[in-house]
């Protein structure tokens, strides 16, 4: 059995893929490829090993050895699921490789935007600290968790990690009701809830009831304290209201970790943001799932998923 990754670079450096060559005879490795090599490279492969290469239906029928694909993310959006069925050709992801890494990073942003650390960062740097009459500086208002109230939309492993982190700082956790079946839900809808939220954390994917779920209409019913982070999906919060509900101190803080597109070849406003202005605001590129433990992981449960394959 030949297995062919396409992208390995995206797993960083210092990953060992010993787990996945022990499953087939020939593993293949490219560090990036571009769509016009896809079909050079897969040629002769019965496996793809790939994270975000598309795999377009015109690619797939013209693989007919193909009869695996190993994706080494959860999502499928760069799978074209319909040919692959069509095809024959079985397509396993992986899931809750990265919880604790990105449930770290997510307390991570919640913490440096509570205790307004770019704000204080910035007044360091700019030398406000050194020109204090006394020995703090306390110009930015800052927001104590214990006691606040954190709503979370995503109630799977990641939402009930975050939830348990956040609990271990005195904070009271409440799940919303899951977007799109709110009159089926128990849980309270968002919109309800907005204006009595401190925290706001977003664990979701990204489907039609999800897109814009924070929206300038939400945005306009939550506290002015309120912080709001965004470690799912690039689009489950329109960026631009929440930019400009942070500009106008409509909201207390935001960070994300995803945008719409990735990478912002074109640039971003949120990114253009970080270079001008009082904001209290942090952009990750995409990294909260990057801990050497997580990306092993993948490794691991990539190799499973091997195993399990019998062709």
């Amino acid at each position: 059995m030949k297995a062919v990754i396409l992208d390995a670079a995206t797993l960083g450096d210092g990953i060992d893929l010993t787990p996945l060559r022990d499953e087939v005879e020939t593993l293949e490795v490219h560090d990036l490829t571009t769509p016009e090599q896809c079909l050079e490279r897969l040629q002769d492969a019965d496996v793809v090993i790939v994270n975000k290469v598309m795999l377009a239906g015109d690619l797939l029928s013209s693989l007919p050895r193909l009869k695996l694909i190993c994706l080494l993310a959860t999502g499928t959006n760069n799978i074209d699921m319909q040919t692959a069925k069509r095809q024959g050709i079985e397509v396993k992801n992986v899931t809750a490789y990265g919880t604790a890494s990105v449930a770290q990073h997510t307390l991570m942003l919640m913490l440096c935007l509570a205790n307004r650390l770019p704000l204080y960062q910035r007044d360091v740097i700019e030398g406000r600290w050194n020109r204090s009459p006394f020995f703090c500086l306390l110009d930015h208002r800052t927001l104590e968790l214990a006691g606040k109230r954190l709503a979370i939309v995503g109630s799977g492993e990641l939402g009930q990690a975050v939830s348990r982190l956040a609990q271990a700082f005195g904070m009271e956790v409440i799940f919303t009701a899951r977007p799109g079946n709110e009159t089926q839900d128990e849980r309270p809808a968002l919109a309800d809830i907005a204006p009595s939220i401190d925290v706001l954390s977003l664990h979701c994917p990204l489907t039609e009831d999800t897109r814009h779920l924070v929206d300038e209409a939400l945005l306009t019913r939550m506290k002015p304290s309120a912080l709001l982070i965004n470690c799912a999906r690039g689009g489950v919060i329109d960026e631009a209201a929440a930019l400009q509900a942070l500009r106008d101190s409509h909201i207390g803080g935001l960070g994300v970790d995803v945008l719409p597109e990735e990478p912002p070849r074109d640039g971003h406003p949120l990114i253009d943001a970080l270079n001008g202005g009082d904001l209290n605001l942090i952009v990750t590129p995409h990294n909260a799932w990057i801990t050497p433990e997580a990306r092993a992981n993948v490794i691991r449960l990539t190799a499973d998923n091997l195993r399990s394959f019998k062709i």
